[in-house]
């Protein structure tokens, strides 16, 4: 168990499985049959599509030969992995930017990644320069410039990288 830990910890435990099947030459549907699942389920899982939950991995560690807990322990590890992937860089610090430029929505609601550039052109025309220097560094000059240049009717700025 340690060594799989050690060499997949933080990778989706069904790309493992897809790896120990081809190993193996195990083909996946009568695998899945054989433990009483559906073929579809376990696709989804050896894509990386679904997680694997702990009922089903001790019924494939047992089938496999592995140690008890390995799958499940690997699927926890992928879960704290995506966990602090979504907390490292999703927000800019709010700290740094007033809430009275969106005053029409929640700013904790605001999904930074998906309305970049109504953020981007809001904060350029209407925020202070500290507001701008953290969307500069959350989002980098390059995205900032093109947001900017793309967005329907020009800003009043355009951000110059000196």
């Amino acid at each position: 168990m340690n060594t799989y830990l050690e060499k997949y910890k933080g990778i989706h435990p069904g790309f493992i499985l897809e790896r120990e099947f081809k190993k193996r030459a195990l083909h996946k549907r009568p695998f899945a049959l054989s433990i009483g699942e559906h073929p579809q389920t376990l696709n989804a899982i050896t894509k990386g599509k679904r997680k694997l939950n702990t009922a089903l991995a001790l019924k494939i560690e047992e089938r496999l030969g592995l140690e008890e807990g390995t799958l499940a322990i690997l699927q926890t590890y992928f879960d704290i992995n995506e966990e602090k992937q979504k907390r490292e860089d999703n927000t800019p610090n709010l700290a740094l930017i007033r809430k009275s430029l969106f005053w029409d929505t929640d700013i904790s609601m605001i999904d930074w990644d998906k309305h970049y550039k109504a953020v981007i052109r809001r904060i350029f025309e209407r925020g202070n320069e500290t507001e701008k220097q953290e969307l500069i560094h959350f989002y980098g000059a390059e995205k900032i410039n093109t947001a900017l240049y793309t967005s329907a009717g020009k800003p009043y700025t355009i951000y110059k990288n000196k």
